[in-house]
């Protein structure tokens, strides 16, 4: 028969025995990843891997609560913390939504046909997020809806392993065309130099570098800008180019529409970044928001003079391995 003391004795160990593997996960981890700081990575690894922990410790608040080794208060206040950091790791983190958005291009040119596109951003492969389970999702989710293609707005990695093309061979699944430009991540700001290591990978599973491209479509262009933070997103060049059809514009930086010039159509800007705050918290992600976009674009659709922009919520993480009241989205934007 089971005693108290057994039973605790044997949360104890559970304790033990994760705490040992999430340290020695967090190592390993840390000597695969591609990173110019390994104690920082470590750490972010650690806070990953340890949260294992809460699992043990939300069962263990309802029987130290049961048995008044914690009072009735201390019960319910790690009772709640736990599951609900639970639900911010484990939950939350894994349930893809989709958001349906219609936009009207341009009022002037009605397209033939509406077209389908998916817009994805901040996948953010490496410490926390996008790895195989998580991107076979998106895949399927992608193709249940049948773009017409796929955008995808940046930020890409987060101090990725080196194994990068094998974990975005599940791209390959997409049934449509995938076009890309990189965020800052992607570009050392912040994070190590893994412009080449992307470059590969993205060019052996199919997915199309569009930085300063146009592709062509029958009733609109589609035109990549790089990084606000890169330095690389000049558009003052933009009047000079043919005028005869709307533009659609892939970056990742929602402020980077302010640098959007005068044109004859209004465009429609595609971009990610902000994670729609990823913790939506009172008042502090608001706060922290100010730092990470300076026009305060969240999620959702902005109106500027020059072009509108698309915010996507995107569906990594970077900072802590937790999503809150930001569910990971993909967006099916139908342009008519």
């Amino acid at each position: 028969m089971l005693t108290i003391n057994i039973i605790l004795n044997g949360f104890y160990i559970s304790f033990a025995m994760l705490a040992i593997w999430g340290i020695g996960q967090a190592w390993l981890s840390q000597s695969r990843t591609e990173t110019i700081h390994p104690f920082k990575a470590f750490v972010h690894l650690l806070a990953f891997y340890l949260s294992y922990l809460l699992i043990p410790l939300f069962f263990f608040s309802i029987f130290a609560g049961w048995i008044g080794y914690f009072s009735l208060h201390q019960s319910i206040f790690v009772f709640l913390l736990s599951g609900l950091l639970i639900y911010a790791r484990f939950i939350e983190p894994h349930s893809i939504k989709i958001n349906h958005v219609q936009y009207t291009l341009s009022s002037d040119q009605p397209f033939a046909r509406p077209v389908r596109v998916a817009l994805i951003a901040d996948l953010h492969i490496g410490l926390f997020s996008g790895h195989e389970r998580q991107l076979r999702m998106i895949v399927d989710k992608i193709n249940q809806q049948k773009p017409d293609f796929v955008v995808v707005a940046g930020d890409w990695t987060y101090e990725p392993e080196n194994k990068l093309a094998e974990e975005l061979a599940v791209l390959k699944n997409i049934q449509a065309p995938v076009y890309s430009v990189n965020g800052n991540h992607d570009e050392q700001y912040p994070g190590p130099p893994i412009q080449e290591l992307l470059r590969h990978a993205l060019e052996v599973n199919n997915v199309m570098d569009i930085e300063g491209k146009i592709v062509e479509f029958d009733d609109f262009r589609l035109i990549g800008v790089g990084d606000l933070w890169a330095g690389k997103a000049d558009m003052r060049y933009m009047p000079e180019l043919p005028q005869d059809k709307p533009w659609l514009i892939l970056s990742h930086n929602p402020d980077t529409v302010d640098m959007v010039p005068k044109l004859p159509t209004h465009p429609l800007m595609l971009s990610g970044h902000t994670h729609g705050g990823q913790v939506e918290l009172p008042w502090l992600t608001d706060y922290v928001m100010k730092k990470v976009s300076i026009l305060g674009h969240k999620r959702g659709l902005y109106q500027h003079d020059h072009a509108n922009v698309f915010v996507s919520v995107g569906t990594g993480m970077v900072g802590v391995p937790f999503r809150f009241r930001a569910p990971p989205m993909i967006d099916i934007i139908e342009l008519s």
